[in-house]
């Protein structure tokens, strides 16, 4: 995976970085994974906005992506890495032994032609997912299940990465992209490697017309707004706004959100960094 830059041609080239799709190796998703998407603008079922700044965009298919990888024990080829506009992740199609077609998550170093296997038995190899307490201690790992069975919440955008750093009792003790430690049921699965796509972070999307092809809508900041609209609007000329809070109020730097009682507090070891 690498990145383009442009030539200064045009205003919109100027700062326009984007991936080589260089990886890519088919155009049409199979059609078996796909169904049609319907883009909601930010209304709820009786029209009335309910989030701002969202609408319009291209038109979308969303992609099924198996995040369980419960087909233990049965083999899989990877037959095409392909491009999911509904993720960060380039995904790939596996062909099952048994014959069975499923997406997943494309990882860093897979390529077409690759063997895949889920389950206890699996090697510790990139791709294939197993339960924690078979994974080494030290192993790199995406695509992280809290509960057994549930499918895989967390580590799945582009570029991400977690490590098993320990094992305590039932637990194995995680570190995840965000610096938070956290202990996961070692039942759970994940897969090994990391994320594939990972120069997503370097891209740049060189004018707003871009953000406008995924559905973002222009962004107005509270202090320009007047005081009936924001609690940081209004006053002659330019004002600071005073302390920066959202629409409804609430502090937007500083304040702490979680629940002090939350059940998951006891599983997290030490907290996100700052």
């Amino acid at each position: 995976m690498a990145v383009r830059k442009f030539k200064p041609t045009t205003p919109g080239q100027r700062h326009k970085i984007i991936g080589t799709f260089e990886e890519i190796t088919a155009s049409v998703p199979e059609k078996s994974l796909v169904t049609g998407k319907r883009a909601s603008g930010g209304r709820n079922n009786t029209g009335k906005m309910t989030m701002r700044y969202l609408g319009g965009g291209h038109k979308r298919k969303y992609r099924f992506i198996d995040f369980r990888r419960e087909k233990d024990g049965v083999p899989a080829t990877v037959k095409t890495i392909e491009y999911d506009p509904n993720r960060s992740a380039r995904i790939a199609l596996l062909f099952y032994a048994d014959g069975e077609k499923r997406y997943i998550i494309a990882p860093n170093g897979l390529k077409v032609g690759d063997q895949l296997m889920s389950g206890a038995e699996a090697a510790p190899e990139v791709g294939n997912a197993l339960p924690l307490q078979n994974i080494p201690v030290g192993t790199v790992i995406h695509n992280i299940e809290l509960r057994p069975g549930q499918g895989a919440l967390l580590v799945r955008s582009a570029g991400n990465f977690a490590q098993l750093t320990s094992r305590e009792g039932r637990y194995c003790v995680i570190k995840l992209p965000s610096g938070e430690t956290r202990k996961i049921l070692s039942a759970c699965k994940a897969t090994i490697g990391s994320v594939g796509n990972s120069d997503h972070a370097l891209e740049s999307s060189g004018k707003a017309g871009r953000s406008r092809w995924l559905g973002r809508r222009p962004h107005n900041r509270g202090v320009v707004m007047n005081p009936h609209d924001h609690p940081m609007g209004g006053g002659e000329g330019r004002q600071s706004g005073g302390h920066p809070r959202s629409r409804t109020g609430l502090y937007a730097k500083g304040l702490k959100t979680r629940a002090p009682k939350k059940q998951s507090n006891k599983y997290i070891i030490e907290r996100r960094k700052k």
